[in-house]
């Protein structure tokens, strides 16, 4: 048995990893909420969909050891930000910045980190809006500050960032050059797209 599965065998481990999915309830609650109101309030609701994920144990060794962190469960709390994980799609970009405003309005929610990928794509087209914020969760004897790692993007950049995912895990596909090239000028489109689809809401909103 290895380091880490040792650590993943321990009743310490579970309770870590019930925390963190305790977070992401919290946090996709706050956006239920937030849908809801919008819901009967606004014209059409921000929120398109939530997706949440605990990252896999495999992957949460596999972060460690390749950021050169130690092996434990203190350094999981320490150095991975990104454990927990909510994902929300939005309609337009523009619902994107409001759903993030929101969010980190309440008083309870602290803004840990931002890493805005619309109005800085990575170099293969990669779009969209991510945040750490760290939330108070409550147990039976104590308050603990979890953190989780939260992704805002409109269904186009998920769209693509989907089949993104699916080629960077083939490692045999024949062109894989070319077809990454591809990938990046869709990307490139759907961000146009997406501008235009914006535009187009914004002249309806002015009549």
């Amino acid at each position: 048995m290895s380091e880490f599965e040792k650590i993943t065998a321990t009743e310490e481990f579970d309770i870590l990893m019930m925390r963190y999915d305790s977070a992401i309830r919290e946090v996709r609650t706050k956006l239920e909420i937030l849908n809801n109101e919008l819901s009967l309030t606004s014209v059409e609701s921000p929120i398109s969909s939530i997706e949440s994920r605990r990252k896999k144990d495999r992957s949460i060794y596999e972060k460690l050891k390749r950021q050169g962190n130690e092996i434990s469960l203190e350094s999981i709390e320490e150095n991975l930000n990104d454990v927990a994980g909510v994902r929300v799609i939005c309609s337009f970009v523009d619902d994107i910045y409001n759903v993030a405003r929101m969010l980190v309005r309440q008083d309870d929610v602290t803004l840990i980190q931002v890493k805005d990928y619309i109005k800085n794509p990575k170099a293969n087209g990669y779009r969209s809006y991510h945040m750490i914020v760290e939330i108070p969760v409550f147990f039976s004897n104590e308050k603990k500050p979890m953190r989780v790692e939260v992704q805002i993007r409109t269904v186009a950049m998920n769209f693509w960032a989907s089949l993104e995912h699916q080629m960077k895990y083939k490692h045999d596909v024949e062109k894989a050059e070319q077809i990454m090239k591809e990938l990046k000028a869709c990307a490139d489109t759907i961000a146009d797209t997406d501008m235009r689809m914006l535009k187009i809401r914004e002249s309806i909103s002015a009549k």
